[in-house]
């Protein structure tokens, strides 16, 4: 064993990539593992790597989360395991494709990997973790959730979801002993790119993130309490500007009157 035990911890979309790597730093962190993705093989391979590097039980479930049963299936799994402490929903997919270039049925896809399944695996695994008075849930967002501009509108609008959400998550579930982290990476060096067509060899110069140090960047935001990490802003001042600002606008966003400015005459 390589470190105190510290539970199970759930990895999504773990055969490869971020996930890959969140199950293996989770290990050497000492953690147990239930690692949850569609390739049986890359799976399995990577169970026994994990296991045999740090002494850690690593079980492997093969689902595709975009499935209406499988999804069931790893929920009802999830919901009745008392010693899970984490859940990092990592699966999802993407694109940087124009909407109107879109096919609209992968585009609904998207919406169920990237929302559906991440909420109905967190409806999982909360009360348990409410009821003990302890867990954390990490939710892997995009730097697009406040800059959708940058790519697929429907993908953003995905991952602005899993920003909100977890955003409330935290207000709601921090009392009760429940840790809530989203990441937001930028451009970060996975299949991600390839396979919507554009080798990462052919982003622009010093945008991209090797997966490593986001993972480790992330886990590092983690270890300092951050409820959103961003693993590529340099000044972190800037983002407490624009959340604190976001605080304060909240307070004036319902109001019995319409603005002054759209000239409304009311009674």
């Amino acid at each position: 064993m390589t470190s105190e035990y510290k539970g199970v911890a759930v990895v999504t979309g773990a055969s490869s990539g971020i996930g890959a790597l969140y199950a293996e730093r989770l290990a050497r962190r000492g953690h147990d593992l239930i690692l949850v993705a569609r390739s049986r093989d890359r799976l399995q391979a990577l169970a026994q790597r994990i296991s045999d590097e740090t002494g850690r039980a690593v079980e492997v479930v093969v689902a595709d989360l975009g499935d209406a049963a499988d999804l069931a299936r790893v929920e009802a799994q999830l919901s009745r395991d008392a010693s899970l402490t984490m859940l990092v929903n990592n699966a999802g997919f993407g694109t940087f494709a124009p909407l109107l270039e879109s096919d609209v049925g992968r585009m609904e896809a998207m919406i169920r990997l990237n929302v559906i399944a991440l909420m109905r695996l967190t409806y999982a695994v909360a009360p348990g973790m409410a009821a003990r008075g302890r867990g954390a849930i990490i939710n892997i967002s995009s730097i697009v959730s406040i800059a959708p501009e940058l790519l697929n509108g429907v993908y953003g609008g995905s991952k602005a979801f899993v920003h909100a959400f977890s955003t409330s998550l935290n207000h709601e579930l921090a009392p009760k002993g429940i840790r809530v982290q989203a990441v937001l990476p930028g451009a970060t060096a996975t299949d991600f790119w390839a396979t919507g067509g554009l080798p990462v060899e052919h982003l622009p110069e010093g945008i991209t993130m090797q997966a490593a140090d986001m993972v480790d960047a992330a886990l590092s935001g983690f270890d300092l309490g951050e409820v959103i990490t961003i693993p590529a802003l340099p000044d972190i001042e800037e983002w407490n500007a624009f959340e604190a600002a976001r605080r304060s606008m909240s307070a004036r966003l319902s109001r019995s009157l319409p603005a002054s400015r759209y000239g409304i005459v009311t009674n």
